[in-house]
């Protein structure tokens, strides 16, 4: 049972895919790159944003930084707010404070972006913790960010494993929740591909906002 919600960001509360793939179309431009289809540069959302370019454009070093810094002078003016929380997610968290649940942020995203999103939306203050990577690229690993709630909670490795569950959207959050020995939530109404939940070996997975709503209250830990 539960008692600690720990929210991936990008394809878990909100449907970030129009801000985020605009921003690296307008990047790899500025880099001199042809500009792809916004659909087949899905594959951006949830990574650390570096590892994206490098893997999928081959973009390393030097040149991985400056398409990074390119990205940002568009996303951190116009890129965050082409976004929208999945419908049901302000009355999910207000449901699951209400009922008792400690609920946090662990976004690889850059925590100021995060908060910014949070704030713009309506939604920051449901949440007792928010931790994302900083602007150099630091804890731009998950698995990173993760620690960095636990960091905050001062919460011991025990109750972590007790009491703490990952939800999130990518192999990535699942992955992130393994590395900690936590259960995860995978939810398919964001970015996954077919069966990559599964194959990453999330606890539960969900199809549906919903859904998660009503497992979570369900495995509300009774402490």
């Amino acid at each position: 049972m539960y008692k600690v919600v720990l929210f991936d960001l990008d394809g878990t509360l909100t449907d970030s895919r129009e801000g985020i793939c605009k921003s690296v179309q307008y990047a790899l431009v500025k880099m001199g790159r042809p500009a792809p289809e916004l659909a087949d540069l899905e594959c951006f959302i949830g990574p650390p944003l570096k590892t994206s370019f490098r893997e999928f454009y081959n973009i390393t070093g030097e040149e991985a930084d400056r398409a990074v810094t390119f990205y940002r002078e568009r996303y951190s003016d116009v890129g965050k707010y082409e976004n929208v929380p999945y419908e049901g997610i302000a009355e999910m968290l207000c449901a699951l404070k209400e009922a008792g649940y400690i609920l946090a942020v662990a976004s690889s995203k850059p925590e100021l972006f995060v908060e910014d999103i949070l704030k713009h939306f309506g939604l920051y203050d449901y949440f007792h913790y928010v931790a994302g990577s900083d602007m150099e690229g630091k804890r731009g690993e998950k698995e990173d960010v993760i620690e960095e709630v636990f960091r905050r909670m001062k919460l011991d490795e025990e109750n972590r494993k007790k009491y703490a569950v990952m939800v999130g959207d990518r192999h990535f959050d699942i992955n992130g929740a393994k590395y900690f020995g936590l259960d995860s939530i995978g939810v398919t109404y964001g970015f996954c591909n077919d069966g990559e939940l599964e194959e990453a070996g999330a606890t539960y997975v969900v199809d549906t906002v919903a859904q998660l709503q009503e497992l979570l209250l369900s495995k509300k830990a009774d402490v």
